[in-house]
Formats: structure tokens, sequence, C-alpha cells
């Protein structure tokens, strides 16, 4: 049993609870996925079985979308609903009872596109990003401070999807007035969406945090595409098999180029070419709107998947010390 499958995971489930109940409904210990999800947070979570667990990686770089919902005013320990509230912003009515809604939302809009394209994040404590070996919630959870990594991530797209509510939180028996709206993100690999709406909240002049989340898109499979746990549990083994998608379907996203017979029985032994083998070959790779661009082969700059007989033999790159040579990254026998 080999291939790729996107499941919908519920909330209250982690990402292991999802491969542990996989690998008894078919029956195969060779299961993984390919960008974790938090417990609280629900949608797309592709599945890598058998061999397609060789491009687990490739998959995990893709780009996701994700719907958030952001509620400003409250300020949380892991900017989320999930954690411990510790600021409130009590000025929050004040700064908008002079704009209408319009011009609330419109206000919002204007921030908002501020974060398209490549923005520096720093890790929530509460997360799994390593320091000096060691998680930073472990630091988080015994109150012990440690400088973080910033990282740089890439945001595609950003827009409001819903009204701007003027809302109520309710805390320790008391009322507060908030503000909650959702958000569609496009981004890419490394992006923390809870980190995000801390970071729109601060360009508001407020505080706030994530309050729901959804991942609705994960490479090129949708919300829509996704299977559950029960209905595939449901399945018999040959409904099973048809719903497993080749590993090809995984690496669309990458630049392929189609071998001839000579080639292809060199490539998977692994061999290393040279670029000139390659002239009278088409090298296809999608831009940003996803159009297939063609160009010469022998022009490879990346890692590039090589195929014959549109089954993906192996992944390519050139060779970091000689130029004229590509060299085998990935074989998949």
């Amino acid at each position: 049993m080999d291939g790729i499958i996107p499941i919908y995971k519920p909330r209250g489930m982690t990402s292991h609870d999802v491969v542990f109940q996989l690998r008894k409904i078919l029956k195969t210990k060779k299961i993984g996925h390919t960008g974790t999800l938090d417990p609280e947070v629900d949608g797309v979570l592709l599945i890598c079985v058998g061999r397609a667990t060789k491009i687990s990686d490739y998959m995990m770089n893709t780009g996701k979308t994700y719907v958030a919902q952001i509620t400003l005013g409250i300020q949380t320990t892991t900017e989320d609903q999930t954690g411990e509230v510790i600021h409130i912003d009590h000025s929050l009515p004040e700064k908008f009872k002079n704009l209408n809604n319009h011009e609330i939302e419109d206000y919002i809009d204007s921030k908002l596109k501020t974060f398209i394209g490549e923005i520096e994040q720093i890790p929530p404590m509460y997360s799994a990003v390593k320091v000096n070996g060691r998680k930073l919630y472990e630091y988080a959870r015994n109150n012990e401070a440690v400088e973080r990594p910033k990282r740089q991530v890439m945001i595609y797209d950003i827009k409001r999807q819903s009204q701007v509510l003027n809302a109520e939180y309710h805390l320790d028996g008391e009322c507060y007035s908030v503000y909650t709206f959702d958000i569609e993100i496009e981004c890419g690999k490394g992006t923390y969406v809870r980190t995000l709406a801390t970071q729109i909240a601060e360009a508001l002049n407020t505080i706030g945090h994530m309050s729901k989340l959804t991942r609705t898109k994960s490479a090129q499979f949708k919300l829509s595409d996704s299977i559950t746990l029960k209905d595939l549990s449901e399945m018999t083994i040959e409904e099973q098999n048809n719903t497993l998608l080749p590993k090809e379907y995984g690496l669309r996203h990458m630049p392929t180029i189609q071998l001839n017979e000579h080639l292809f029985k060199r490539v998977q032994y692994g061999q290393k070419l040279k670029r000139s083998l390659f002239e009278d070959l088409t090298l296809k790779v999608l831009d940003s709107s996803q159009n297939v661009i063609q160009t010469y082969a022998n022009l490879m700059e990346d890692e590039t998947v090589l195929m014959y007989d549109n089954t993906a033999v192996a992944i390519y790159m050139p060779d970091q010390e000689d130029d004229s040579i590509v060299r085998a990254k990935k074989v998949f026998n």
C-alpha cells in the first residue's frame, strides 16, 4: 500500500493520533504526515503511506492555506485560545469609537496588506522550535527565559474573510469588549499563524490572539479533497487502495523532466550525469500562477523530478562542486 491521502483532522486530536489510527485502519506501519496540526486546529493533514513517505520532506516545503479567527483586545500565553489570558486592552473600545464599521474594516484591510511578502517572526514560547537542544515549550513550562531565534517566512496572500464584529469576552465573571474577524492566509513553510495574529494586532495598535484556525489547503490538496478517518475505516481494502493518490501528486509543484530510455537506465541507479546529456529534453516548471513554463532541461537549477513513463524515478540537483554535473538527491526504487 503506497500513496498519499489528504485526511481531515478534527479538533481535539493530535497529528500523531491520526497517524496511530491510520496504522490500524490501513494495517501498515509505514505512515507519516507532512506538517503537524495542533490539537485544537482542524483541516487538511496530508498523509504519506508506504514508499510515498520518501517524498514527505518535499511536501512539507509546499505552501499552505489557513482560515483564522483573530480576537483583538485579549493576549494569551500561547498566542491562541488555549493559553492563559495575560493582558486585556481596556482601551480598545475607545480606539475604534470614532470609526463606523466600514471605516474599521478599511483600516484593518490596509494593515493586512502590509504583511504580504517576506516577514520576520519570532516563534512563540509554546512551540516545538528547539533552542540549545531543548524545545521552547520546555523552557516555557519551567518559566525559564531564553532568546528565541528570529526567522523569515513568506506570506503569499492575506485577506479578511468576514465582517469585523464587536463581541463580548467573558472571563472570571467579567465581560470585556473585543473585536473579532476571520482572515485567509496563504503562506510558506514555518509560518506561525498565531504569531501572525499577534503581529496584526500590534499593527492595529492593540493586542490580540488567534481564537480559531482551520487549514483549508496543503500543497494542492483542499479541504474538499479530504477524507475522514471514519469514512476510510468503513471502506474495503480495494476502496482504500483506490483512495491513495500516487506519489507524483505530491511532487507536482517541482520542476520535472521526462527522460528518454537511455537516461532512465542510468538515473534509476543514481549515476552522476553531465548536463549535456539533457540538451534534447524539456524542463517544465510552474510559475507563481501555476502556469507551466517550458525551458531547456540542461538549464536545471533546483531539485528536479526526473520522470519516465509519467512515473517519478528520482530527484536530481546540480552538483555543488562541478556545475556541469547533476547528481541524485533521492532515487525511488
